[in-house]
Parts: C-alpha cells; sequence; structure tokens
C-alpha cells in the first residue's frame, strides 16, 4: 500500500538535498509513532559512486558515441540562446493571433539573436548580453535645429570598442544632419 507522503517524494526535484533525508513513523506492531527524521548514509553513499559523473539520454542509437557527446556539450548553448531571445529580445510572451504576425514577430528576435552573436563574436566574447544591449539601447543623441546631433551616452571602453567594429565615432563629436545620414547609408550598406 503506497503512502500520500512516498508518492511526494517520487516527484521531488532530483537534485533536492532532502532526498537524503528519511522518515520513520511507525512502529514494529504498525501503532502510531512519533516521527522521526534522519539522515540516510546509504543514500548518500550510493550517490557518491556517480560524482563527477553527468548521465546523458539519448535516442540516437546508430550515432557514435563521440558525437553523442560533443552534441550534449553545445546544448548549454541552445539554451542560451533560448533564454536571451525570451529575457532579452522579448520574444515572449506573444500577444498576436494571427500566423503571419507571429512569424514575422519570431523571425525579427532570430534576427537580432544572430546578429547579437556576430557582435559578441567581434568584441571577442568579454562582455554579457546584458551589457552589450544595454550600451546598444544607450545610444542615444539630441537634435539641435539647424546644427545636428550631439551624443548623449557616456563614452566607455564598449562605446569604443562598437565604434571601431562600425567604422564610426559619434561619441566625441558634433555630428551634422548629412554625416547621420552618411552613417546610417553605411550602416543599411552591411
Amino acid at each position: 500500500m503506497l503512502e500520500k507522503g512516498s508518492i511526494k517524494k517520487e516527484r521531488r526535484n532530483p537534485n533536492d538535498p532532502a532526498r537524503f533525508i528519511s522518515s520513520l513513523a511507525v512502529t514494529d506492531d504498525g501503532e502510531k509513532a512519533n516521527v522521526h527524521n534522519f539522515l540516510n548514509t546509504d543514500k548518500i553513499d550510493e550517490e557518491t559512486k556517480y560524482d563527477g559523473m553527468y548521465a546523458v539520454s539519448t535516442d540516437l542509437l546508430d550515432d557514435n558515441v563521440s558525437e553523442i557527446l560533443s552534441i550534449s556539450e553545445k546544448r548549454w548553448q541552445i539554451e542560451e540562446c533560448f533564454r536571451i531571445m525570451k529575457t532579452e529580445f522579448e520574444a515572449r510572451p506573444v500577444y498576436l493571433q494571427r500566423v503571419d504576425r507571429i512569424t514575422a514577430h519570431f523571425l525579427t528576435c532570430f534576427l537580432a539573436l544572430i546578429i547579437y552573436r556576430y557582435l559578441e563574436k567581434a568584441l571577442e566574447h568579454k562582455y554579457t548580453c546584458e551589457e552589450i544591449l544595454k550600451t546598444l539601447k544607450d545610444f542615444n543623441f539630441a537634435y539641435v535645429k539647424e546644427q545636428g546631433f550631439i551624443p548623449l551616452y557616456k563614452r566607455t571602453e564598449l562605446t569604443d570598442k562598437l565604434h571601431e567594429i562600425c567604422h564610426f565615432n559619434t561619441d566625441f563629436e558634433f555630428i551634422t544632419k548629412s554625416q547621420m545620414r552618411t552613417i546610417k547609408k553605411q550602416s543599411k550598406g552591411k
């Protein structure tokens, strides 16, 4: 006969440290007794055999073991891409209903991810996703009527690197309307 508590234990997170705690709540005669929790050293000893090992489950039975392990090792990169799309690019939740608009939304997010990855590589993986996106969002300018644009962002090592990669400087100079149009044309041409 299964008790309610035993079903609950089976659903517990496999990494939960509480899995090493066992309880004893009945006497030898089956009478009600006080609950005694104890550290189950047998379970701890059993799990120590697997310390430093990682199990991989797959349905790729005909593939080479080294290929399966290589794919498994890259899984974190795929997971990171999904995390970036969901959090930084706000791919979800989607408040669209038409299929073409949903497709366009995810295509835009996917293209943003590809551009971000190229930029990350050009920056030699020195900055986090959050740092890069915040810096790009902060690239603001004030328009001075009849004169041009003044940068409003703070110059940093990252902004200097971005200027170097994109081949233009906007952080320490006054930019005329014609210069801004040229920068826009250059950015669209690449």
